[in-house]
């Protein structure tokens, strides 16, 4: 039997205000599970009882900064970044500077990878192979680029590398949070005023852009569910 990954839209919904509510998420099966170890002796891991869980919803825009990132890739000054009511937050993720707004997917999965393999570059390796399977549907190759996370076009054409899809990822006692960010119908003029995940002279692209039309976002939505589900072997439950 597939293991069961609840899913939820937040929708729209401000950066802080998610963070929030995954670390909620994530702490609670913190607590599940270390109540588990000390009161289970048999330490079947079938039996632990934490939760998985899939976000989808989209951020305000937002610049965040990975715990490793150099607040030296934020181009602006903190008064540029008011004037153009854009936030900023330090986080506690993997990866550099990057950007949210509108048109972008965001996903966040929490997962207890004790229930899958407690390895996170093959975890990563997965959410990248989501990603590069959904945007195939539209007729983009997707590709990994050696050294660096994420998933890229033309990733090894020196001068047209150009990220589509940013990763940044945060774990504790095996319990994920954060996750992807896929440009979709982005505007991507955002992301001059940063240096996208400390990385120099590689460009930003959305699925808009590389086919030259919007994307209906709910037909997105559905195709990641769907490879997200093939990719991880389970079965996404919908909360009501």
């Amino acid at each position: 039997m597939k293991q069961q990954v609840h899913f939820e839209d937040w929708g729209m919904i401000d950066y802080k205000s998610a963070w929030d509510l995954q670390e909620k998420v994530l702490q609670n099966n913190v607590a599940l599970k270390t109540n588990w170890r000390n009161q289970n002796t048999t330490q079947d891991i079938s039996t632990l009882p934490t939760t998985h869980h899939l976000i989808f919803c989209e951020h305000k825009h937002v610049y965040t900064l990975g715990k490793s990132g150099d607040i030296e890739n934020v181009l602006l000054s903190e008064d540029e970044l008011d004037q153009q009511n854009i936030q900023f937050f330090k986080t506690n993720r993997g990866g550099d500077i990057t950007y949210h707004g509108a048109g972008q997917l965001v996903g966040y999965p929490i997962l207890d990878l004790e229930k899958f393999k407690t390895d996170i570059g093959l975890y990563l390796r997965n959410i990248e192979e989501v990603i590069i399977l959904s945007i195939k549907e539209f007729g983009i190759i997707g590709q990994r680029s050696t050294g660096e996370t994420g998933v890229w076009i033309d990733a090894d054409i020196q001068g047209k590398e150009r990220k589509i899809c940013a990763m940044g990822v945060r774990c504790s006692r095996w319990i994920t949070m954060h996750g992807f960010a896929l440009n979709v119908n982005t505007d991507l003029n955002y992301f001059s005023n940063i240096i996208p995940c400390g990385i120099q002279g590689k460009n930003v692209t959305s699925v808009e852009k590389e086919i030259n039309r919007k994307v209906d976002p709910e037909e997105m939505k559905f195709i990641v569910k769907q490879k997200f589900e093939q990719v991880f072997d389970v079965s996404l439950i919908t909360e009501s």
